[in-house]
């Protein structure tokens, strides 16, 4: 038998104890992939495409083995109001701080002021000490944060530490917090109660969440099977729950909503199903593989951060689209009506039973547009193109220790360093050649002296390694991730020291942490023209495909910008130029997160491909019907609208949680995602869309003639009549 979701979804319903069995068996294999092969993952923005801080990085490590006795990772800051570093008592201190540490374990070397006379170790009152340590890895972090936060608590002193380690410690732990109180205390609660107030009824409600975490289940078992082959960034399982919540709930959602359709028009259960599998179950296997494919794209931008994100959102897209291809009808097979028992007072006193979905509200509005098409069009474009307009303004970085939350320990730390020792890091730059003799030796002295003067940079150290390589180390103002600190070590790359090497075989090449942060925007920017023509291509070809027009795919894209460029211009507003930033309870920075604006576009456009599908095919499926293309447009948004706007608040909520942490990535991820799609579904689908496609008319389904050979994939379906019976009773 030939596939397709009709046979698959009667096939499912008419055997759901066997379709049952195979899911708990796949839910057993996961869970049991979580407990026992998830490896753990990384903090860390690798780049594949061999970028000048790795290669730095890679001649540092071959000139200068690693020594855990003299590496150095973090700093700790020791203060006093009342004693001087010299004082018997503040030496007690900080060597029960560095024996605590290396007892441990956590600590593999510390350099302390005692061991070494080092001047530069003292603040300038003297009522203050840094501290440089190796600590272990980020496990061992969080017992270096105990040690300090054991110091601290003596009333006498302050005590901090920051830098690479312990920022990765917080950050880890921020995820999860973020993970734990925005998607799972706050997404989950929201989605549920849009659902009962979408259905009414509460096993109706119920259902899609229950698809969704068996999808989220699935594929984070999935993933951990990818950690035993690769690394994969800690924010994989934070941008898998939440789109899994969302993908999840949407199918489901749509299916159920048509299932419940079918019944009302008078089909009985198991013809509904089917009738449901032909129509709403295509249009979600389309809109599925395409979000699939257009996560793909992701993965041409050489980073980990975005080859792990993406790997999350196709593993969970994938799975999604099983579980509502085959685990819902199954469900639908063994509930038949009692898929609307726990009906809810008000919200719940529509009937069930009622075969037009459309509704008086959405039919009103869509009534409204359609009388003046122009005006409606150009009023709601216009404005959706005026908030796009600050997007020209973005600056495009990446958050550091000074967004992270002033309670955290990294966060203390850094505010301390400034405070205490301004021309000190744990973060400095490296300025590596070759050849480190005669001009070489001497243009890298000088190099040191002028960027001593440099009120950017702090006084150098040069260091000689095996085979003739050289490194000056140079201490970075502020915070390595700073837009500031980044532009200094941009000019240092590319202007000074060129300048300073010019007519040397040095090979000079700058690395460290504000390096590797300049080729991780770089990485994640430059392929941008890249993802966005395979995304925008593709979904080009596969609108035209499916609708077999390409007046509706070339609307369709232009509305989808529409509706990123209105969330480029709201990130702007918000994040930069803090425009409502407190009532949201956002942070302002100065740069919106490097990642954040392609991903954004990849996932809005995929997103927004099961509006567009959902929507389309209804209006395809009633022009088919009636050859109007006003009165299909008509029908088709007044009868999905209520669906997809809930679909959106969904997402809304679901990516809310994510704007309501504490890690500044995911606020501006978050919002973005909520905002784009609440205007997709409501603004786009309900305004803008209609008032094109009826201004346009027949014209919407052009497909020129030398693209006749295109198959005809049927999105919308080709249902027999309904028959014309009354509903048969159904359980209240």
């Amino acid at each position: 038998m030939r596939f397709s979701t009709t046979s698959l979804a009667r096939a499912c319903s008419r055997h759901p104890g066997r379709t049952l069995a195979v899911w708990g068996v796949v839910l057993v294999g996961s869970i049991a992939a979580l407990m026992f092969m998830l490896t753990g993952f990384t903090t860390e923005a690798t780049a594949s495409n061999n970028p000048e801080s790795e290669r730095a990085d890679e001649r540092m490590t071959a000139a200068f083995p690693p020594d855990p006795q003299q590496a150095v990772s973090d700093v700790v800051i020791v203060r006093s109001t009342s004693l001087t570093v010299t004082d018997p008592g503040f030496r007690t201190v900080v060597d029960g701080l560095v024996r605590a540490g290396r007892d441990s374990g956590a600590v593999l070397s510390a350099i302390t002021y005692y061991d070494t006379n080092d001047s530069s170790l003292v603040s300038a009152d003297r009522h203050a000490t840094l501290v440089p340590i190796n600590v272990k890895d980020d496990d061992a972090a969080g017992e270096v944060i105990d040690a300090v936060d054991r110091a601290n608590a003596n009333p006498d002193f302050a005590v901090t530490v920051t830098g690479k380690t312990t920022r990765d410690h917080d950050s880890n732990t921020l995820s999860e917090q973020d993970l734990q109180n925005g998607e799972l205390k706050f997404g989950l609660p929201a989605a549920l109660i849009i659902l009962l107030l979408v259905f009414g009824t509460v096993v109706a409600g119920l259902i899609p969440l229950l698809m969704a975490i068996v999808a989220i289940t699935t594929a984070l078992g999935l993933v951990a099977l990818l950690t035993q082959m690769f690394d994969l960034s800690i924010f994989t399982t934070n941008m898998l729950t939440g789109m899994g919540l969302a993908l999840g709930i949407d199918y489901a959602l749509f299916i159920i909503s048509r299932y419940r359709e079918e019944r009302g028009r008078g089909r009985g259960p198991d013809d509904a199903i089917v009738a449901t599998g032909g129509t709403a179950s295509r249009a979600v296997l389309f809109s599925g593989t395409a979000f699939v494919i257009a996560m793909f794209g992701l993965l041409i931008v050489p980073s980990s951060i975005f080859r792990s994100l993406a790997a999350g959102a196709i593993l969970v897209g994938i799975t999604s689209l099983a579980v509502a291809l085959t685990l819902l009808p199954a469900l639908l097979g063994l509930l038949r009506d009692r898929v609307d028992r726990g009906r809810l007072p008000i919200v719940g006193r529509r009937s069930v039973e009622q075969a037009n979905p459309e509704g008086r509200f959405w039919s009103a509005i869509i009534d409204r547009v359609l009388r003046r098409p122009a005006l409606s069009l150009t009023i709601s474009a216009g404005a959706l193109i005026a908030l796009a307009i600050p997007a020209f303004g973005i600056n495009i970085g990446t958050a550091g220790v000074s967004t992270l939350p002033d309670d955290l320990p990294s966060k203390q730390g850094y505010l301390a360093l400034q405070r205490y020792f301004p021309a000190q890091t744990a973060d400095p730059v490296h300025v590596v050649v070759t050849n480190d003799t005669g001009q070489v030796a001497t243009a890298l002295q000088q190099l040191r002296d002028r960027l001593a003067a440099d009120p950017r940079f702090g006084p150098g150290e040069i260091r000689t390694g095996t085979g003739g390589v050289a490194a000056l180390d140079v201490p970075v103002r502020g915070d390595p991730a700073s837009e500031q600190t980044i532009a200094a070590v941009r000019d240092l790359r590319d202007n000074v020291v060129p300048a300073a090497f010019g007519q040397t075989n040095a090979d000079p090449l700058v690395g460290g942490t504000t390096s590797e942060n300049i080729d991780y925007i770089d990485t994640v920017t430059n392929p941008a023209p890249f993802v966005f023509a395979f995304v925008l291509g593709l979904s080009l070809i596969l609108l035209t495909v499916a609708f077999r027009s390409v007046v509706v795919a070339l609307t369709a894209i232009a509305l989808n910008l529409l509706s990123v460029g209105a969330a480029y211009g709201l990130l702007v507003l918000v994040f930069q130029h803090g425009v409502a930033a407190d009532f949201f309870g956002f942070q302002t920075t100065d740069v919106i997160e490097a990642w954040v604006p392609l991903f954004l576009f990849s996932v809005l456009f995929g997103l927004s491909m099961d509006y567009q599908v959902f929507l389309l095919s209804r209006i395809r499926e009633r022009y088919d019907q009636v050859a109007d293309t006003a009165g299909a447009v008509r029908w088709g948004v007044a009868s999905t609208a209520r669906i997809i706007t809930g679909a959106a608040l969904i997402i809304v909520a679901v990516f809310s949680g994510f704007a309501r942490g504490d890690l500044v990535m995911f606020q501006q991820m978050g919002f973005g995602v909520a905002v784009a799609l609440l205007i997709d579904a409501t603004v786009i689908r309900s305004v803008v869309l209609p008032s094109a496609m009826v201004l346009l008319g027949d014209r919407n389904w052009y497909l020129p003639a030398w693209l006749g050979w295109i198959p005809h994939l049927g999105v919308e379906g080709h249902l027999a009549p309904a028959p014309e019976l009354r509903p048969e009773p159904r359980p209240a």
